[in-house]
């Protein structure tokens, strides 16, 4: 008995708490004994179990902006010319740019050496913090030298500690210069600020 009056009262809290409305009537088939059928029709119902509208509102949230305002300054930048055999190929002038996103404190970047071993270079800088701190504020710091040789591959390898900005896994960041002398002890030396 205690199970039949919860059924029955589930079935009445479903009915009641949502909004049936009967849009038309059902009819069962007619069955013939030689089982010739004509086709029936269920009922049909539609239920409306909530209303949800969606709409939007203005509010002032805090949104993250970088404003970075690159000028042009007349600025002294290192060429080097490489002759190398014929092999090679032609040289072309190109820059070699070593960059860092960087927040929290100012830093300095300076391209301390170029190393070159068979067909590819080493471009090595230096990343040090500085004391201006930055706020909320992310910015890039960028050195180059000029080069004219042949199309060579190039590895960027920075001394320092590697910032927390994606853009910094362009580069390969190492300790000390000792750890850049036992990766590269081989490699020639062919700029040295």
């Amino acid at each position: 008995m205690k199970k039949t009056f919860l059924t029955l009262a589930t079935v009445a809290l479903l009915f009641t708490s949502c909004d049936l409305k009967k849009t038309e009537s059902g009819e069962l088939p007619e069955v013939d004994v030689d089982v010739d059928a004509e086709a029936g029709n269920l009922p049909e119902y539609e239920v409306n179990w909530a209303d949800v509208d969606l709409t939007t509102k203005t509010k002032m949230v805090e949104v993250p902006k970088v404003v970075v305002v690159m000028e042009e300054e007349e600025v002294e930048v290192p060429v080097l010319d490489v002759d190398m055999p014929d092999e090679y190929g032609d040289k072309r002038e190109r820059t070699l740019m070593v960059e860092a996103e960087i927040s929290g404190k100012e830093h300095n970047i300076e391209i301390q050496e170029i190393r070159a071993t068979g067909k590819k270079l080493y471009v090595i800088a230096t990343l040090e913090a500085m004391d201006q701190d930055l706020g909320d504020k992310n910015v890039r710091v960028q050195d180059q030298v000029e080069i004219n040789a042949p199309e060579l591959d190039v590895e960027y390898v920075i001394v320092g500690e590697r910032p927390d900005r994606v853009f910094n896994n362009n580069n390969r960041y190492v300790k000390s210069m000792s750890e850049v002398n036992n990766m590269l002890g081989d490699a020639d030396v062919i700029y040295k600020r």
